[in-house]
Order: structure tokens, then C-alpha cells, then sequence
């Protein structure tokens, strides 16, 4: 009994600070629609300024909670320049315009992170008067846990007493329900917007301060809490505060006994409970129904036509040229080249499903994680020749993509979104905790090409072979008749049903398809490098394919293209020049979404269109 309540009250104080994160992330969404990547950044800063703050102001008890109150508002404050800046201008763009936005402001703050504190780990000290622990019932608990645990009972009634009871409150609840209507009865909405952002901003900020005591300040802070914010604020509700709490609660307790009880599994529950509430409540526990307003997908009509025109000789003469490369540039470059072409392909198989089916997923890198592990276990535990791993390599992401698919396709708008970012991260939960079979987070290694193949220039041209071939089979589906469908079904799913289009069914092959395009990429992906580790399967990756198609052109035929060479070879340059890549990579890709959204395939189109007028 005593065991059973000293974890009830550690996973009660883990849940102050995650609500603190999801309730401002709640807030933000509720409001702007805006799907904040960058809120993780400021849980961050929130810790490390506290870190400054503390070390300055002194450890005693008025002292710490003014760091803490001092934190929260210098966060809340860059919070507004980011909404000013940034965010303003992309409110009627789609998700996918927010998403690569604030991630941008990641990579930003990473390396300012970086560069004003360095990179050890930074743990903050506890105030006397909170240091030592109580017994409850034969149990020593912390009394820093009993302060959090009271906490977040009073942000949740300051909350509920702001939004409820004030006039400012009120404007927030009506543009969560319908900011269009605000906006007509007078009410200027971007300062609105702003506040709105402020109070996200703020409370992500103190949640990150009031950890700081348990956990030291360090620069993996944002992406490790992001996820697990999503997750509660999916499950409790977009917009609805207690949601927030309850499903906070919720996921710090099945950490708490989760960790004891099912080690083995504990992050795949946690992301699992996420998926089963989205299929079965998308809307999440506590939240409301409504339709998610958004920009319609672009799409691929004249334009396309007047790019298939030009795709074959362009498409040849880029083979042509890859095919002589390895006459031109040393094994390094070749290298680099190939893992261009894995990525391209992988950026090719997320355009299939987002610019021409309409479907915009925050978790393909499930599928090439599926590719690359599916090719190493074979080698692994079967010892299987490469050629054998790479005909396993898209089947394997091609039955994930078809189950995880099926499940998907019910959904549109964010709610899709977030369901394929839960099933990647059911993959990489299960990828990182499964030693016996994956190997965990040591990966697994040892994983080289055929011997013919083992020469870097023969590599090169079985991946520009193979990666060319799944890339053609694209680009002929996108122009079939079935591509024709997708794209009626992702016009207007009405129209499409009228004419007799199955448009589930649509949706779901082309889901399948696309997955088994990239999973042929990660399984030359695990051979290009010769081992897989579960990060093939995280996050930033899935972002990294949503980057590669700004960069190029969402809409744009060789848009994929573009931007694989742009980021990866880009990102691969930078790195060799300075240590603040991911503040140069961030800014381009902030001036990207702001002056160039169609990227520099869609940008050079219509310079080049104007030019023949």
C-alpha cells in the first residue's frame, strides 16, 4: 500500500509540469489553430532562465518563486515576438505552414540555448525550506512533489477563473469556438491572437522553471516534452484546459506505474492510449466537436499538366547526370549523393499523400524506420543476404502503412495529423524499449551491403536505380487515373463520392503506397549506413520530410526533389562549417514560409510563367 501511494504522488507531481505545458499548448491551439512545435522551446528556456535567475537572485524561498514568476514572463514575452513576427502572417495557411514554422524556432533556439549557456547540464537548487521529504504511510516523498502536486490545482482554478470570469476569458472561449464570428462583431483579433500566445508561452515557461529542481536544465528538454505535450493535449481535448489536467494526470500516472509494472512497454502505452482516443474521440475526452478551419490542400491541376510536360527529359537528364557523377566527385561526395536519393525518394512518398491525396501526416518516418528495420533484423537474426532485406524493406513499411492507413484515412484536418504522429510514435517507442528484438536505442549494427555491392560507387548506382524507379512509379500513379481520384477526393470528398469514387478506399492505397515508397528508401538507408538506431523513427525526421517539401514546393512535381538536395546536403554543409547550423537552417527556413511558400520549385514556375507572358 505504501509503494502503491508513493508512486500515486510522483506521478501527481509529474503531472503539474506537463500540465503546465499542454494547458498553454491547449490554449494556443484552442484559439490560433496553430500547431506548436516550438511550445517545447519554451519549456526550455523556461529552465534555463530560471538556472540564470536562481544562481543570481539567491535559494531562499521568495527568491526562488520570483525566478520562477521572472521566467515565466521573459518566456511569455518571446513567445509574443514569435507570434508577432512569425505567426501572424500564417494563420490561413495549412497545419503544415505551422508546423515547419515553429519548428524553424527550434532549431533557432537550440542553438542560442547553445550559445548563451553551453551544453552541459544545468540543475537548478532547491530552496532550503523545500528540500528534505515527508513520510506518508511508511514512504519518503519529497516535499518539492507535495508543493507541485498543490500546484496544479491552483493553475487549473486560476485558469478556469480567467476564462471564465473575465471579459478577456470570455473572447478566448468565443474564438475557440468560432474566431470568424469574433472577428465580425468587432473584436481585434490579433491582439487577441498575441495574448492568447503570452499566457501559452508563460505557463510553458514556469512549467519548465518549477522542474528545474528535478530535472537539469539541458538543450534534449523540447523535443523530450513536445511529444508527451501533444499527447495530453490530443487526449483531453484541443482547446478544453480540463482536459489538459485530467489527461495529464492520466499519462503521469501510467509513467509512474507503468515504469514498475510494464517497463517494457511504457512509452508504447503511452502513445497507444493517444491513438485510441483519436479513433474512437478525436475530439479528445473533454473537448467539443467542430470543424478544424484550415487553408484547402493546393492543388495540381494546369500546373501539373504544364509540369508533366516537361517531367520526362528533365527526369532523364537528372539521371544522366547522376549517372556520371561518379566520374566528377570523390567517394564522400558520392556518399552524400546517396543518401540525397534515399531522402528524395522519401520526400517524393510524403508529397504523394499530402499535395496529391490531401492528407497531411506529422509521422512518415514511421515507414522509413519500418524499411530500415525491417532490412536489419533480416540481416540480424537471419543473417539475409541485402538483396533479400530490400525486397523485406518496403514490405514491411507497406503492411504498416496499410494497417496504420486503414485507421488514418477516418480522419482529416489535424486530427489526422496527430493520429499518424501517434502510430510513428508507437513504432519508435516500441523501436527504443524492445532490446531483445530491436536492439533498443544501442540499434543495431553491422549492417553492410553484399559484398558486389560494397564499393561506394556500386552503391550509389543500386540506390539511384532503385530510388529512381519507386520515384517514376510515383510519378505515373499522381498522373493515372487513380491520381486523378485522390485528387477529386481531396478537392471535395462530396463531389467525389457522387461520381462513385470510393474515397476510403482511395486514400487508403494511396496511404499504403506512399509507405512502401519509403520504406524502400530506409531500407537503403540501413545499408548506406550500416546500422539503424530508433531516431530513423523520431520526430525531427518526420519534420525533415515536411521541410524538404517547402523548401522545394509542396505542389510542385520536382519540388521533393529540391528540397531533399537543399536540406540534406544543405544540413551536411553547414555542419562542417559551424557549430550554429541549426540557427542558419532555421532562419532559411523562417524566410522560406515567409516570403517564398511555394518553395523554389513553385517560385522559379511562376517567375518563369510571368517571364513568358
Amino acid at each position: 500500500m505504501s509503494f502503491f501511494v508513493a508512486q500515486l504522488l510522483t506521478g501527481l507531481a509529474n503531472a503539474a509540469a506537463l500540465f503546465l505545458v499542454a494547458a498553454g499548448l491547449s490554449v494556443i491551439f484552442g484559439v490560433t489553430r496553430v500547431v506548436n512545435f516550438a511550445h517545447g522551446s519554451f519549456y526550455m528556456l523556461g529552465a534555463y532562465l530560471a538556472y540564470s535567475l536562481v544562481t543570481r537572485l539567491g535559494t531562499g524561498l521568495a527568491e526562488f518563486w520570483l525566478a520562477v514568476l521572472l521566467a515565466g514572463l521573459a518566456v511569455g514575452v518571446i513567445g509574443m515576438v514569435v507570434e508577432i513576427v512569425l505567426l501572424r502572417r500564417l494563420y490561413r495557411a495549412p497545419e503544415l505552414m505551422h508546423l515547419v514554422a515553429t519548428f524553424a524556432v527550434v532549431l533557432i533556439v537550440q542553438d542560442v540555448t547553445l550559445a548563451l549557456w553551453g551544453p552541459q547540464d544545468l540543475l537548478g537548487p532547491r530552496p532550503a525550506a523545500l528540500e528534505g521529504g515527508i513520510i506518508v504511510l511508511g514512504e519518503r516523498v519529497p516535499v518539492y512533489d507535495l508543493v507541485l502536486i498543490v500546484l496544479g490545482p491552483l493553475v487549473l482554478g486560476g485558469l478556469w477563473l480567467l476564462l471564465n470570469r473575465s471579459r478577456w476569458g470570455i473572447l478566448v472561449r468565443a474564438a475557440t469556438e468560432d474566431r470568424e464570428m469574433v472577428g465580425a462583431l468587432g473584436i481585434d483579433q490579433k491582439w487577441l491572437f498575441t495574448s492568447v500566445f503570452f499566457l501559452g508561452a508563460f505557463l510553458a515557461g514556469i512549467g519548465g522553471a518549477v522542474q528545474l529542481p528535478r530535472e537539469p536544465a539541458n538543450l534534449m528538454m523540447d523535443l523530450n516534452i513536445i511529444a508527451e505535450a501533444f499527447v495530453v493535449v490530443v487526449i483531453g481535448g484541443m482547446g478544453s484546459i480540463g482536459g489538459a489536467y485530467l489527461a495529464a494526470l492520466i499519462i503521469a500516472l501510467l509513467h509512474a506505474f507503468g515504469i514498475v509494472i510494464l517497463p517494457e512497454i511504457t512509452l508504447v502505452l503511452v502513445f497507444l492510449v493517444m491513438a485510441v482516443v483519436l479513433v474512437a474521440r478525436p475530439w479528445g475526452l473533454l473537448g467539443r466537436p467542430e470543424a478544424i478551419t484550415s487553408a484547402p490542400a493546393h492543388g495540381v491541376g494546369p500546373e501539373a499538366r504544364w509540369q508533366g510536360r516537361w517531367l520526362v527529359p528533365t527526369f532523364a537528364a537528372s539521371l544522366a547526370a547522376l549517372a556520371l557523377l561518379p566520374l566528377a566527385t570523390d567517394v564522400y561526395g558520392l556518399q552524400v549523393t546517396t543518401e540525397v536519393l534515399i531522402f528524395a525518394l522519401f520526400a517524393v512518398s510524403l508529397q504523394f499523400i499530402i499535395g496529391v491525396g490531401g492528407m497531411i501526416s506529422f509521422g512518415h518516418a514511421a515507414y522509413l524506420g519500418l524499411g530500415a528495420y525491417g532490412a536489419a533484423l533480416l540481416v540480424h537474426h537471419l543473417d539475409a543476404p541485402m538483396e533479400l532485406a530490400l525486397v523485406a524493406a518496403p514490405i514491411a513499411a507497406g503492411v504498416g502503412a496499410l494497417v496504420f492507413g486503414w485507421l488514418c484515412v477516418r480522419l482529416s484536418g489535424v486530427y489526422l495529423a496527430m493520429l499518424t504522429l501517434a502510430f510513428a510514435q508507437i513504432t519508435w517507442s516500441a523501436a527504443f524499449q524492445w532490446y531483445a528484438f530491436t536492439g533498443g536505442d544501442n540499434g543495431i549494427l553491422g549492417i553492410w551491403p553484399s559484398p558486389w555491392a560494397a564499393d561506394p560507387v556500386i552503391y550509389y548506382y543500386v540506390t539511384l536505380l532503385l530510388s529512381s524507379a519507386a520515384i517514376a512509379a510515383l510519378w505515373r500513379a499522381r498522373f493515372a487515373p487513380f491520381g486523378y481520384a485522390l485528387r477529386a477526393a481531396r478537392d471535395s470528398e462530396l463531389r467525389a463520392a457522387a461520381v462513385g469514387i470510393d474515397v476510403r478506399h482511395t486514400r487508403w492505397l494511396a496511404f499504403a503506397l506512399a509507405g512502401t515508397a519509403a520504406g524502400l528508401g530506409g531500407g537503403l538507408y540501413a545499408f548506406l549506413k550500416g546500422s539503424v538506431f530508433p531516431d530513423v523513427l523520431a520526430i525531427p525526421v518526420s519534420v525533415d520530410g515536411l521541410v524538404m517539401l517547402l523548401l522545394g514546393g509542396v505542389n510542385a512535381v520536382l519540388g521533393p526533389l529540391i528540397g531533399a538536395a537543399a536540406v540534406t546536403g544543405g544540413r551536411i554543409a553547414l555542419v562542417a562549417e559551424t557549430e550554429l547550423w541549426r540557427a542558419v537552417l532555421g532562419a532559411v527556413i523562417v524566410g522560406m514560409v515567409l516570403w517564398f511558400p511555394d518553395g523554389i520549385a513553385g517560385t522559379v514556375r511562376r517567375g518563369f510563367g510571368r517571364g513568358r507572358r
